[in-house]
């Protein structure tokens, strides 16, 4: 992964989402059309956070979201989330 040259304002982060699961515990494969939004994802970039909101997460931490949080956007062909750290749910 190359280095990003976007910086989150506030609270905000910049999740880089996993893919998406393509095959079931039982050997399924499952169609793309078929495929659930990933809701697992790794921080790429944080924002600095505010004075009544203080970023706890880092760059590097893999952390849970809700399945529609956040705005999706493009940069340089990757997908990326762009959400508040109080849309996350965990660190795993």
């Amino acid at each position: 992964m190359s280095k990003i040259n976007i910086k989150p304002l506030a609270d905000r982060v910049l999740i880089l989402p996993l893919d998406a699961e393509t095959k079931t515990a039982s050997g399924i494969y499952i169609p793309d059309s078929a495929k659930e939004k990933p809701q697992k994802g790794t921080v790429v970039a944080v924002g600095p956070g505010t004075a009544e909101n203080p970023v706890t997460v880092k760059t590097g931490d893999k952390v849970l979201y809700g399945k529609y949080s956040g705005t999706e956007l493009n940069h340089g062909g990757t997908d990326y989330l762009m959400m508040k750290e109080s849309d996350l749910l965990a660190i795993i």
